[in-house]
């Protein structure tokens, strides 16, 4: 692989990591207010995180690149008080892939939190223990297992974004190319020994997190 190749595995990687990363808080929040609590409005928040699973991607990337361009009205305000531009960088690429991966860290962490004994829950709770002790002493231990599995599954899903990320980030080389961006634009220009290079990295990145997801999931079943 050359070094320009090599840079786009680099920068597709750490940014689909980051993402998943700033994610994480957000997503085990909502799991846990949606395995744990019931208030008015909860189904319409159940859609709404599960929304890009089933939208058109380039259909988010529109509504990202309405709310993010410098007269949208996150983007505006980041540019005028920061002097952040978002759109065709690669913030944009990094809240792409965070946005397409957030529903399948709330879904994964979700079930995890539902399979825990509440009764766990109540116990400490009447030992004296705050709600914060509770979820890290008892619920996000016994849940580890799912949650490091959604994690995964989150960085396989943003590793292989496209759509939403070509609509909001382009594809400037250097900049905002990521993996999937390159081949689609190898192919188009027909050099398809330079796609089925990336390919391979894509492939082999992609099943490395989700065989290992699957692991913990099973592993999980079983425990």
């Amino acid at each position: 692989m050359t070094a320009n190749e090599w840079q786009i595995v680099w920068f597709t990687a750490w940014v689909s990591a980051l993402s998943t990363l700033l994610i994480l808080p957000f997503g085990l929040a909502t799991a846990w207010l949606l395995a744990r609590k019931d208030w008015p409005g909860k189904s319409i928040c159940e859609t709404l995180v599960a929304l890009p699973l089933v939208m058109p991607p380039v259909a988010t990337g529109l509504i990202l690149l309405k709310l993010l361009g410098r007269r949208g009205p996150i983007g505006s305000f980041l540019h005028d008080t920061l002097g952040l531009d978002v759109v065709f960088t690669w913030r944009a690429v990094l809240i792409a892939l965070g946005v397409m991966s957030f529903p399948l860290l709330v879904r994964s962490a979700r079930v995890a939190f539902e399979e825990v004994n509440p009764r766990l829950e109540q116990i400490a709770r009447t030992l004296g223990a705050g709600e914060w002790r509770v979820f890290l002493t008892i619920t996000a231990p016994l849940a580890a297992r799912g949650i490091a599995a959604g994690l995964l599954l989150a960085f396989a899903r943003a590793l292989g974004e496209f759509g939403a990320t070509i609509m909001v980030a382009g594809n400037i080389p250097g900049q905002t190319s990521t993996l999937s961006l390159a081949i689609f634009q190898s192919v188009e220009l027909g050099e398809d020994e330079h796609a089925l290079g990336l390919l391979a990295v894509s492939t082999g990145l992609a099943f490395l997190a989700v065989w290992v997801s699957e692991y913990l999931f099973r592993h999980r079943r079983r425990a």
